[in-house]
Order: C-alpha cells, then sequence, then structure tokens
C-alpha cells in the first residue's frame, strides 16, 4: 500500500478518502478491539417466522454477480451529460443531505463537526435542527457526526436517528425525538441504541438509511488501519466491515430481525445482514424496485460497487480481504468461492479512475426521463460522475460527466430528484442533465 503523499491530498480526502492514507500515523492496536453495544437486543417478534439457522460460511460454489431488475427501456448511455446546479452554500464540511419523507419538501444537510441544517426552498433556515457539536469527536481525518436517518413514520412519531464518533472515537448509533417546534429536535431525547469501539480512526463507515422492509441499516468499515490487519471484515463475530440490519419499532433500544442471515448462527452476530466490506461509505435502495446499492472504498488501487437484489435473503460476502475490487488482495490468486464480485470497479491513478468512491443513488425523479433507472455515482478526488445500469445480461457503465467539486454524499428528495454536497466549498448542488 501506498503511505508517502502529500499533506494537503490526505486532508482533502475527508470522510471518504480512502483510510490507509492515515495507516502511516495511526498506531495499531496489539489485538483487535471488539464492538461493545448497550443494551443487549432481543430478536423481534414482529418479523417474520425464523428460519432453520445458517451456516456462519456461505455454502454457495461459484462466485456470483447479481442483477438488478430490468429496466424497460434501457437508457443511452452515449447520450448522458452531467452536470450541477448550485442550490445553497455556506457549510462546513459537510458530509450527508437527506430528506425526512414527510412532505415538508425540507433538505437536511449534515456537517462533519455535528451540526444538522434545515434547508428549506434553497434557503438555510437561522437555527439547525439539532447541535451535538459537544458530544462528536471529528479530530481525525474520517471521524464526526456522519448521516441522519428520518423513520418511515417520522411524520407521526417525529422519530430520527444519528451515526457519530464520540470524543472517544467510538461509533455510536442514537435517536432523537423532534420538539413542538417542527424545525427542532430535543436535544435531551438521546436514546443509544449502540455503541461500537473502533481499533483505529478511519474506516468508520457511518451511514443510516431504513431499507424498504422497514428496518435500519447500518454500514460500518473494517476498523481502519491498512489492510484490515484484524480480518475483521471476514470475521462474523464482530460488527465490523459489515452492513448491519436492525428493527428500531418492537423493542427497546431495537431488536434483531428474526429473518436476518445470522440468527441462531452463533458465533455471528444477529444483527450482520451481509460482510466482507471495507469502507461501505454510501449504499441507497432504488426506490422503485429496491435494490441495494454499495459503493465501497478500496484500498489502494480499486474502487468498487455491489448490487445486491431486493430478492436477497442476506449473508452475502463482498469479498475484502479477500479481494479488493475484482482482484485478489496482495496475492496472485485466491479462493473466491461463494464471494459476490462488484458490478463495477475503477482503478486509481488515471484521470479515469480517482482514489476514493461517493456512491450515489439509482435515479427515480421526473425531471430527466432519460436519467431513468441509471445508478449515479461519483469520485472523490476526480469529480468524475458515472452511471450504470444492468441490462439483465450484465451492467453497461459510463463516465457521463465531471465536476469540479469533493462530493462527500449524494442525497434524494422527497420526488427522487438528486442534490450532492462539496466538502471544500461547502455547498449543496442539484444533479442536471445537460
Amino acid at each position: 500500500m501506498r503511505f508517502r503523499i502529500v499533506a494537503l491530498f490526505a486532508l482533502l480526502l475527508l470522510l471518504v478518502g480512502c483510510g490507509v492514507r492515515e495507516a502511516a500515523t495511526t498506531p495499531l492496536p496489539t489485538a483487535p478491539v471488539a464492538p461493545v453495544f448497550t443494551p443487549t437486543p432481543v430478536t423481534s417478534s414482529a418479523s417474520p417466522t425464523i428460519p432453520s439457522a445458517p451456516v456462519v460460511e456461505p455454502a454457495a460454489t461459484a462466485t456470483t454477480i447479481n442483477l438488478p431488475t430490468v429496466i424497460a427501456s434501457p437508457p443511452d448511455l452515449s447520450t448522458l451529460q452531467l452536470a450541477v446546479e448550485p442550490v445553497a452554500n455556506g457549510f462546513r464540511n459537510p458530509t450527508h443531505i437527506t430528506n425526512a419523507g414527510d412532505g415538508s419538501g425540507r433538505l437536511f444537510v449534515v456537517e462533519q463537526a455535528g451540526v444538522i441544517w434545515i434547508v428549506q426552498d434553497g434557503v438555510r433556515l437561522e437555527e439547525p435542527l439539532l447541535d451535538l457539536t459537544e458530544l462528536v469527536g471529528s479530530q481525525g481525518n474520517e471521524q464526526g457526526l456522519l448521516s441522519i436517518a428520518f423513520h418511515p413514520q417520522f411524520r407521526t412519531n417525529g422519530l430520527l436517528f444519528v451515526n457519530y464518533t464520540d470524543l472517544n472515537g467510538t461509533t455510536v448509533v442514537a435517536r432523537y425525538t423532534l420538539s413542538a417546534d417542527p424545525n427542532r429536535a430535543d436535544p435531551a431525547s438521546a436514546t443509544i441504541l449502540m455503541t461500537i469501539d473502533q481499533p483505529a480512526a478511519n474506516h468508520n463507515g457511518g451511514l443510516l438509511k431504513f431499507g424498504p422492509d422497514g428496518y435500519l441499516y447500518i454500514g460500518t468499515g473494517d476498523g481502519g488501519a491498512g489492510g484490515d490487519p484484524w480480518n475483521n471484515a471476514q470475521t462474523l463475530s464482530n460488527l465490523l466491515g459489515k452492513l448491519l440490519r436492525i428493527d428500531v419499532d418492537s423493542n427497546e433500544p431495537y431488536a434483531v430481525p428474526a429473518n436476518n442471515p445470522f440468527v441462531n448462527a452463533d458465533p455471528a452476530r444477529s444483527e450482520i445482514w451481509a460482510y466482507g466490506l471495507r469502507n461501505p461509505w454510501r449504499f441507497s435502495f432504488d426506490r422503485a424496485t429496491g435494490d441495494l446499492y454499495i459503493a465501497d472504498v478500496g484500498q489502494n488501487a480499486f474502487e468498487e460497487v455491489h448490487v445486491q437484489p431486493a430478492s436477497s435473503l442476506g449473508g452475502e460476502n463482498y469479498g475484502w480481504k479477500i479481494m479488493e475490487g475484482d482482484r485478489c488482495f496482495e496475492a496472485s490468486s485466491c479462493d473466491q468461492t461463494g464471494l459476490e464480485l462488484p458490478v463495477f470497479v475503477y482503478p486509481h491513478g488515471s484521470a479515469e479512475g480517482g482514489c476514493s468512491i461517493t456512491g450515489g443513488y439509482v435515479y427515480r425523479g421526473q425531471a430527466f426521463p432519460q436519467l431513468n433507472g441509471v445508478y449515479v455515482f461519483t469520485d472523490f478526488c476526480t469529480g468524475n460522475l458515472w452511471g450504470t445500469y444492468g441490462d439483465g445480461v450484465g451492467w453497461q457503465t459510463a463516465l457521463i460527466g465531471r465536476v469540479d467539486l469533493r462530493i462527500t454524499s449524494f442525497g434524494e428528495d422527497e420526488a427522487g430528484e438528486l442534490y450532492l454536497v462539496d466538502r471544500t466549498g461547502g455547498g449543496v448542488y442539484r444533479l442536471v442533465v445537460e
């Protein structure tokens, strides 16, 4: 792996930057630190019938690549040219943007230091929705307040969830409640759902997102340093390097869905939905099909996109650190049995590549029908905008734009139009087709 980079470039890589770039200055613990949860969850009685206990390691005999729901009218990527237009500015190190799904039309912008702002009709409100700066530790390049997710019934229950690293560098997933003011959350309403100890400062993942099934999905990185020295991503007895799935409605503080793939598969953690991920900084569900798109930040060679179809029962192994992208990691050969290969990989070190993937969304808005069904994502360093879709046989992917921005996150509004936030300039932009 490469450790020699200029200081300015390291600062620019923010949370989405490839975490190996911090490894040279981050001392490694002598042993992995096990995730800690408080309190112990129970299995959700509201979930479907419990299946027979799965094996801890997948039984598949061949490497597979998942295909999405087929697009009825495939787009012509060669004719697409994406650009952006400004919506709002003045944000400091934004890390996430999303909507509340409550019919208000508001956008919510998360800042790394711990503040969540509201953008209404292109204007940032004077007071934030929530200020957690006293709780959030953001000294590390990939630490801080990393995302917010609104409960599917937020309009009626006022519940919202945040993911941040605390002053000790520990990952915290917490729930807050809206106050009597619809633009302010009650800071005293916090309930901590879980905490996860982090052995290093980088690779925290950090995205929270509710799936079409109503469960909360949580992305976790492999614990940091570089090259996953503790093999966390392939170890099912901890929660690092995983995609988690929990039920926030059936018990306090949460329950485990009874049909999660590793329920009753001790010592595997029952919260795990998928594993073998390095740093799934951004993932998203196609609002039309339910297919799950995961953008996993690479080591020093490749960035990758994975797709999990809506029909999945979970348990996928996305390969890290056996694989980086579609190549064996630090080996001339490797056993790929049971691994899910990415649907798209791009390399570092070229204008057509980049350094750190920022996952986006499948476009389902109304403004640009020619973009319908295309998964749009970017690279943090080059500003390349990529589009990909599955045609039922394979994947069609093309470079469909380039912007002079350091994009840390995409987001959707309630109508399905896409937005993004710029780390360097602190702006919010709307994605458009030229």
